[in-house]
């Protein structure tokens, strides 16, 4: 058992860190000459038609930077990320000068440069270079309508039907296409936000603070540092509901009692479980934004504003361990987070630790998540080989503590943990564990392929067993309706079944009429409300061409627009009988208009793909 290591990090001197000298490859900006101390967005939205020209909609206003220069030489320009589709129209500076009253902006010249697919550089050149430490101030006039990180919806792609909504999206690289920034997660600062919306609506952002200013202003407030890409702002028809003493959710009216009634209660018992494992939640307030049903993602981690799908509304809190991920963010990737998207694994893989200590110590077991991706589940794995290390659980989530002690509100790379880790375990160290063969920390880094280590998951056989059991049944020429009946899912957890209807899908398609039998058996999933049940149905139901329930699919294609669900339904009908793909065709050319524009482009791909 490895002894543990001081708590450190509230010394006056912060360890100097690997990540103060990282590239960021996907940055255009020249993010290591100046400190940015705060960002302040003034902004108006309109409603109108898509495309350029004047009354579309759009967001225009202003984004002021106050700044420090970093470089010892002074420095002749700022280099800010931007993106073709935000047209700025003017800028203007104000320097530090005698005397105590603020200082006139004055006019500078700007211009664009190319960079890459997803942005390009914005230029602000200096009359006379700024000195080193000189505080100055950079006014930036600018306009926003269509781009990738500004996303607009039509009345008919919202819950309600009845208003549009807009929302921005910012991870990994798209808020560069919302306002000019260093659009790197290496940079972290506070800012604040001045939003105009049109009679009607509400405005809400990943901020610590908010109030209403009149009718239609809204101002908001960030009290701490977070990167550009943590920065969101959503308008639209809006209410909101308390659902415990730091928390509340946030949707259109007509999906308010729902989350009000799934998650009354249950986000403080998370919040309260992550601040006992990994210290206090400094953020404030958690809230949920249960996002239009076109909305393509399960969550973004958005700090103080979490946006979630409504496919989390399964009416029995079924999927509401769903956003102990989110809430683990909390502590890594908002408050510790990666310096390059290189790195993103310390963000996914901490998150993803963290998400099942929670469920362990909330539910007794461990409900694994159902997704696959490598910086999350390998990430996954390389921290819990370094706690298998440790030998101790208690030990180790002290560690855990430490570390988000020691790096909060900064960015950094695999090494500064790694060198941190070292340090709070010195016999770990002392034993140089990050070169035994076959487990080389640089190896878990840098080769892919398989994690070189699996944690010991054998806890779950005893819930997954009776599941594969099961569906063994139900794949059998002849029916043992006796051994089916004896096995009683009645008790089973959401992820069980899911479990279950993963084996059966595998094993489809199954002899003739186990389907129909299968749906009249388990009404509760046959019918179900809950998202992952109703994909995994319409999967199977595919798969065996069993067209008396095609209409459910249908129906759930209707009902959201979710990426994760929609594109491997779309795969599954064109994958299938004539029948099922006429369904597929006559359902996205039903409710194209309700999906995201991303989706819309995947969905067209695999509906009607173009031949090379």
């Amino acid at each position: 058992m490895a002894s543990a290591g001081p708590l450190s990090g509230g010394g006056a001197a912060r360890r100097q860190l690997h990540s103060a000298e990282a590239v960021d490859v996907a940055s255009a900006s020249n993010f290591r000459a100046f400190e940015l101390l705060h960002l302040h967005l003034d902004l108006r939205a309109e409603f109108g038609p898509p495309g350029p020209g004047a009354g579309s909609r759009g967001l225009s206003g202003t984004a002021v930077l106050d700044l420090r220069c970093l470089e010892s030489e002074g420095a002749a320009e700022l280099r800010l990320d931007s993106h073709p589709c935000l047209e700025v129209t003017a800028a203007a500076l104000r320097r530090e000068g005698p005397g105590s009253g603020e200082p006139p902006a004055e006019p500078v010249s700007f211009y664009t440069r190319p960079f890459s697919h997803y942005g390009q550089a914005l230029c602000v050149s200096f009359p006379q270079p700024c000195r080193a430490a000189e505080r100055l101030q950079v006014l930036l006039t600018y306009r926003v309508g269509e781009g990738p990180g500004v996303c607009w919806l039509t009345p008919e792609q919202t819950a309600g039907k009845k208003k549009p909504f807009v929302y921005t999206q910012g991870q990994a690289v798209l808020n560069r296409a919302f306002f000019p920034c260093f659009d790197t997660p290496a940079v972290k600062y506070k800012y604040s936000a001045l939003i105009e919306v049109p009679d009607g609506f509400t405005a809400v952002m990943s901020a610590s603070t908010w109030e209403k200013r009149g009718p239609n202003k809204f101002f908001f407030q960030m009290c701490q540092p977070i990167p550009s890409y943590l920065i969101a702002l959503a308008i639209g028809d809006l209410v909101s509901a308390e659902v415990g003493p730091r928390s509340r959710v946030w949707a259109e009216p007509c999906l308010i009692d729902d989350a009000k009634k799934e998650y009354d209660g249950v986000i403080e018992e998370f919040l309260a479980t992550g601040e006992k494992l990994f210290g206090p939640y400094v953020w404030g307030r958690y809230d949920l934004l249960f996002m239009p049903p076109s909305f393509p993602f399960g969550g973004m981690e958005n700090p103080c504003l979490t946006f979630v799908t409504p496919c989390l509304l399964a009416g029995d809190r079924s999927l509401a361990d769903v956003i102990i991920h989110e809430i683990s963010h909390s502590w890594f990737g908002n408050l510790v987070t990666n310096a390059n998207w290189g790195e993103f694994w310390l963000n996914e893989g901490f998150t993803m630790y963290a998400q099942r200590r929670i469920s362990t110590i909330l539910f007794g077991v461990d409900p694994d998540d159902t997704y696959n991706e490598t910086p999350y589940e390998k990430g996954f794995c390389f921290v819990s080989y370094l706690a298998h290390l440790v030998g101790d659980q208690d030990q180790f989530d002290n560690f855990l503590k430490a570390y988000v002690h020691e790096f909060k509100f900064q960015s950094i790379l695999a090494d500064d943990f790694l060198d941190f880790y070292l340090e709070y375990f010195p016999e770990l160290k002392k034993k140089r564990v990050d070169t035994i063969p076959g487990f080389e920390f640089d190896r878990w880094l840098s080769t892919p392929g398989w994690p070189p280590y699996l944690p010991d998951l054998s806890p779950g056989d005893s819930l997954m067993k009776p599941a594969e059991e099961l569906a063994q049944l139900w794949a059998a020429e002849e029916l043992d309706v006796k051994a089916i009946e004896a096995v009683a899912i009645s008790p089973w957890k959401t992820y069980q079944l899911v479990y279950f209807l993963d084996k059966i899908l595998q094993k489809s398609p199954l002899p003739p009429g186990n389907v129909k039998k299968l749906g009249e058996t388990y009404p509760n999933i046959s019918n179900a409300r809950n998202a992952e049940l109703r994909l995994r149905w319409g999967q199977i139901v595919l798969k065996n061409d069993h067209q008396e329930d095609f209409w459910k699919v249908k129906e759930f294609l209707q009902d959201q627009g979710k990426q994760k669900y929609t594109l491997p339904l779309y795969h599954a009908m064109m994958g299938g009988s004539e029948v099922a793909q006429t369904l597929a065709k006559e359902t996205f050319a039903s409710t194209a208009s309700q999906l995201h524009s991303n989706v819309v482009n995947y969905v067209q791909q695999i509906v009607a793909p173009k031949r090379s």
